[in-house]
């Protein structure tokens, strides 16, 4: 059995976080709006309310969509997502404040763009968020694949 190496085991740590950096969609604001503006219109995604203040009709919506109460689908939340990443390395990646009265801002690994917390879609999973480096390594590579 080979004896371990410190210094190689974090020579290879550092390359491998420099070649997983931040994702595209969080560095360009067009792609990152591309891939939003497309999750807000595609039927099997539909991301909103645009508004969290004045969601109008979304959440009876997605209720209708998911066959469930309004007050349950106001629950399943981005903010509660497996998909979505508020790891410490994800929020040096955003470009600013990631936090407000309403929530916080994070990135969407399903969708590929930044998401806020109090916002859903109908791609939503149980499960997050994301907020150990790892795991949010772990879904890019997965992506990259």
């Amino acid at each position: 059995m080979e004896n371990f190496d410190l210094r190689k085991y974090i020579a290879e740590k550092k390359l491998y976080e420099a070649a997983m950096s931040c994702p595209l969609a969080t560095q360009d604001l067009e792609l990152n709006t591309k891939n939003r503006d497309a999750s807000i219109k595609a039927d099997y995604i539909k991301y909103g309310p645009l508004n969290v203040d004045e969601p109008g009709d979304y959440w009876k919506e997605l209720a209708a969509y998911w066959n469930t109460t309004e007050e349950a689908a106001k629950k399943s939340l981005c903010g509660n997502c497996v998909a979505f990443d508020i790891s410490p390395r994800m929020d040096k990646c955003m470009p600013g404040k990631v936090s407000d009265d309403s929530g916080r801002l994070g990135y969407c690994w399903m969708h590929n763009f930044k998401c806020h917390s109090a916002r859903t879609c109908r791609t939503w999973a149980k499960g997050g968020p994301i907020t150990k480096d790892s795991i949010s390594y772990d879904w890019q590579e997965r992506k990259e694949d």
